[in-house]
């Protein structure tokens, strides 16, 4: 198998000390950030990317993959202990973790989601390490017009998933692709909404636009709010499984890892959906579902199962065709263009042992993670009683530096506090700004493709259908666009049926 030796060179790359370092620091400042609510994988990624422009490319994205990583971990553990769940994929861990917090059971319930995730993490790693390079040698083979209809999925898709409902998740992607689009046009020359401002030229880097949307976006939107403390439940003893805990969770993390890699690895998938499933199946299959709402654990390891293994899902769109299906994918997109790469087909090609380092480093860091949270569970416990001022303000500090770090003009601060103004306004209209992120950087990307498709067919649109795989992905792009819009119709009628079906045999039984 080519893949083993490829996979083996790169723990060759990986085991060295630097690389070590760097997955030690990510997995540390992952599981940090997870632990701490309202912050993330997403936003933490986006501010180190201006402070890491000096880093190898290899240390960097090996940094940014373990605090993805990480922030899976940690997450499990704000919403066992303080019942906030960070995203919105572990919403389920909050459900039932926190109710075994209340019951005394907080340590039993942070260590099958540590456990569950390392399980899961690591199957998924494998998964990865076979299904990626397959999947890219098969996107290899796409022209212009299949760049076209993919970035059409990418669009729809990533509006319809990553947004509360289609028409904001448009509007996000709006956002982005706009943004794209200020600067001089690499063709005709003109410049493009820059409103006389010299600045624009040369466009907007993109690392300021994800520090404004995310960072500042964030830290306005809390202070407009309010920064509440909701009451942390404490953690009594090791991190530590009973043998009855143990014989409950084990199923729970393989059906779990079932369901999250399938699903993290489609176009269309991310860590939400598995999750939902897997609480789900876990509830029909359990010889103790009256525990379910109560706290019952195998309602813990089969969702944050499923949220690792749909994390490590992730990274098959995102490496093999450029495609990012979650706001921290999206976020480590603009770091691998950050360093002149650009994730998809070719990537495996032209720098095949940096993804296959970085690929090895995954496994090293899933080890490191399990040591990091078990050992350690009080001590991220603790971080939960810092100040949420405190941390707000830090986050504000390190996006001016950083922004001034990426452009080194005090015009790059004005366009971070108005992009941060606009991403609150995101925020206040329910729009996500994830979906920003994918418009801003594969926007330019696609109309620089439908120029090609058309200067090779003169001008003629129909060779953006001109063969089976691109009507494929414009069946697909259409069919996201319509079941979010025909689900909740077909789910009101059945309701409204259903209504009227009870009704007629109420009024039967009284005749």
């Amino acid at each position: 198998m080519d893949q083993i030796g490829l996979l083996l060179d790169g723990f060759v790359g990986a085991l060295t000390p630097a690389h070590l370092l760097w997955a030690l620091i990510g997995v540390t400042i992952g599981t940090a950030v997870g632990v701490l609510p309202g912050i993330g994988p997403a936003l933490t990624v986006a501010l180190l990317l201006p402070i890491t422009f000096r880093l190898e490319a290899s240390s960097a994205l090996i940094l940014f993959a373990g605090i993805y990583y990480g922030g899976m971990y940690g997450g499990s553990t704000t919403s066992i202990l303080l019942n906030t769940p960070g995203e919105s994929a572990s919403i389920i861990a909050a459900i039932e973790g926190n109710k075994m917090a209340r019951a005394g059971r907080a340590a039993s319930a942070l260590a099958t989601a540590a456990i569950g995730s390392f399980v899961a993490g690591t199957i998924g790693t494998v998964g990865l390490t076979f299904l990626a390079p397959a999947v890219a040698g098969f996107a290899t083979s796409f022209g212009p017009p299949e760049y076209v209809a993919l970035m059409a999925v990418a669009f729809t898709t990533v509006s319809a998933l990553l947004g509360p409902n289609l028409l904001k998740g448009l509007a996000g992607l709006l956002v982005g692709v706009t943004v794209g689009l200020i600067g001089i046009d690499s063709q005709s020359g003109q410049p493009r909404l820059v409103f006389g401002v010299e600045s624009l030229l040369d466009g907007i880097d993109v690392v300021i636009v994800v520090v404004a949307l995310f960072a500042l976006g964030e830290t306005f939107a809390r202070v407009m709010t309010g920064i509440g403390r909701s009451t942390v439940q404490p953690l009594r003893g090791r991190a530590v499984l009973s043998r009855s805990d143990l014989r409950r969770s084990w199923p729970a993390w393989l059906r779990g890892t079932a369901l999250g890699f399938p699903i993290g690895s489609l176009p269309a998938g991310g860590a939400e959906i598995p999750t939902f499933l897997s609480y789900t199946v876990e509830k029909r299959l359990s010889r103790h579902r009256h525990e379910f709402g109560r706290g019952a654990i195998e309602g813990v390891a089969g969702p944050e199962a499923a949220n690792n293994a749909a994390a490590a899902g992730v990274l098959v769109p995102l490496l093999t065709i450029g495609l990012p299906t979650s706001a921290t994918a999206a976020v480590i997109l603009t770091a691998f263009q950050s360093y002149g790469l650009q994730p998809g087909p070719a990537l495996f090609e032209e720098s095949g042992p940096l993804v296959w380092t970085l690929i090895a480093s995954l496994y090293v860091g899933n080890v490191m993670l399990l040591v990091l949270n078990l050992p350690l569970a009080k001590v991220w416990a603790r971080l939960l009683t810092i100040p949420p001022y405190a941390i707000y303000a830090a986050v504000l500090m390190f996006a001016a530096l950083g922004a001034y770090a990426a452009g080194g003009t005090a015009s790059d601060l004005i366009v971070l506090c108005v992009l941060g103004l606009v991403g609150l306004l995101m925020r206040e209209a329910g729009i996500p700004p994830a979906p920003a992120v994918v418009g801003l950087i594969l926007g330019p990307l696609a109309e620089q493709q439908l120029r090609r498709a058309l200067i090779l067919s003169e001008g003629d649109p129909a060779i953006l259908v001109s063969g089976p795989i691109t009507v494929v992905l414009w069946a697909a792009a259409v069919l996201s666009l319509l079941v979010p819009v025909v689900l909740p119709i077909v789910r009101r009628r059945r309701g409204t049926l259903a209504g009227a079906a009870a009704g007629s045999g109420r009024s039967g039984e009284r005749g």
